[in-house]
């Protein structure tokens, strides 16, 4: 057995859940990470690498269980990293997920800060996303006990990559991150190129005709659906758009890439329209955003409704403000803050998201927004500045990597009234607001939501300037 010669640690008190969603545990003063288990649980577990700071364990055997336990739903749970948390009730979740966020404050930011107020959980838990990526591959996952020679195992597989790994897909029976449809249309596509021979792609050599399959839905119920193929087989192709087209009458928008490169990246490519429209839309309050096949919308919608709300209720806007949104995206939380105040300016640098803000704002009639193309650390100058107008209010949803240096600079120049940061990774935000607590402070720190059953957590902090300057 690989394991078989590598220390155990028994009756490990789990006490703790971190990032990535792993769990912690102590043995003489060394953190013990180890996944699949909730705080509170006391099991034996196996390290399988030790590092400086901290250890890496797998799980043996639980010896007690937790109280903050639930029993997973999904059979893919313990090998498919989409729902790591499964296990721990909901509850639990938000309370590790607010943790995270004060944590982080504590230990990376150089600043005071108020108590952060209580977590926004999600009202869905399950079947919440509106956007699923799937791949296919011609050398599946194999289960414990099965043999890739056996003839009678099927080795195709469409699913999600296991956590960590470029070349290892797991076959998905039943996925629950979205409604019933998109488990159907998963299913049928599979089933459709199995019974016609069609080629799944090989994911060491990336050659084959099937590489992914994506699926975007709207509250409505309307689905858009977008295939990738790695070679240009017209009669294939046509093949199995026909099939999708003739059988799923909620399949409102229907697209296809080809895509030959060594990597699945596909947001340089061309999708063509095969059939139905070119949009799906989504409403939140009295606004329409349309969703193409490469748009970003927040992947939670009813949270996003929450996130847009909060972003706005903290902008504290009286109608004559000017307003920066750096990382604007498509122009969604530009177009929700545009009907309270004077004018807002976006910034974007990803030029298909920017003709999808500037259409959102079309569609709505929203008169008072501008959309600019370029990297904010490029054209978010003392020249922009003059152009464009002191901001009274900052946006700011940067990826996950937080902002750069020299645009936390930048905004210490300008001293808006205050500053929106909106975030992904608490810790990268901790440090950014560091920076920027040269002249101003945090007002509030508002955690929310936006991905169940994961460690993920968006974090909102209002920053006011301070009162001499």
């Amino acid at each position: 057995m690989r394991h078989k010669n590598l220390p155990i640690i028994e009756k490990l008190e789990i006490t703790d859940a971190g990032a990535e969603g792993m769990a912690v545990g102590r043995f003489r003063d060394i953190v013990i990470f180890v996944p699949w288990v909730v705080p509170g649980d006391i099991v034996d577990v196996q390290i399988l690498r030790k590092k400086k700071k901290f250890w890496e364990a797998r799980l043996l055997r639980i010896i007690k269980e937790s109280e903050n336990r639930e029993k997973p739903w999904c059979s893919h749970f313990g090998i498919c990293g989409g729902c790591r948390w499964q296990n721990m009730d909901y509850s639990t979740q938000l309370f590790y997920k607010s943790k995270w966020v004060k944590d982080s404050l504590l230990r990376l930011g150089k600043f005071k800060f108020p108590e952060p107020l209580p977590i926004i959980g999600s009202p869905q838990t399950i079947s919440y996303r509106n956007k699923m990526e799937f791949t296919f591959s011609n050398r599946r996952f194999l289960n414990e006990g099965e043999n890739a020679n056996d003839p009678e195992i099927k080795l195709q597989a469409l699913g999600l990559h296991l956590p960590g790994r470029y070349d290892r897909v797991l076959d998905l029976k039943y996925c629950y991150h979205q409604p019933e449809s998109s488990n159907k249309i998963r299913l049928a596509v599979k089933n459709f190129a199995l019974e016609h021979g069609l080629d799944f792609q090989d994911l060491f050599s990336h050659q084959g005709f099937l590489r992914n399959l994506i699926i975007r839905n709207n509250q409505e119920g309307d689905y858009m659906v977008i295939m990738v193929f790695g070679e240009y087989q017209p009669e294939s192709i046509y093949l199995v758009m026909d099939f999708l087209k003739e059988t799923f009458a909620e399949i409102k928008s229907l697209y296809y890439i080809i895509n030959t490169k060594a990597n699945d990246s596909f947001s340089e490519l061309e999708p063509i329209l095969y059939a139905g429209q070119e949009v799906i839309y989504e409403q939140i309050e009295n606004l329409k955003f349309r969703i193409g096949p490469l748009s970003f919308f927040q992947t939670n919608t009813s949270q996003a409704k929450r996130l847009y709300q909060i972003a706005r209720d903290d902008a504290g806007l009286q109608g004559h403000e000017t307003v920066y949104d750096l990382y604007t995206g498509t122009g969604t939380i530009a177009c929700f803050l545009a009907q309270n105040c004077q004018k807002v300016i976006g910034i974007e640098q990803v030029e298909k998201a920017i003709d999808d803000a500037r259409m959102n704002a079309i569609i709505n009639g929203i008169e008072n927004v501008e959309f600019i193309e370029g990297d904010v650390l490029q054209i978010f100058d003392r020249d922009f500045i003059e152009k464009n107008g002191s901001p009274d209010v900052i946006i700011t949803d940067p990826p996950r990597s937080g902002m750069h240096p020299q645009v936390v600079k930048r905004i210490l120049d300008i001293l808006p009234s205050r500053i929106v940061y909106i975030s992904c990774n608490p810790a990268t935000q901790a440090r950014d607001v560091s920076w920027l607590s040269e002249k101003f402070h945090v007002e509030k720190v508002q955690p929310i939501d936006m991905f169940p059953h994961t460690s993920h957590v968006e974090n909102v902090m209002l920053l006011d300037r301070n009162d001499q300057y």
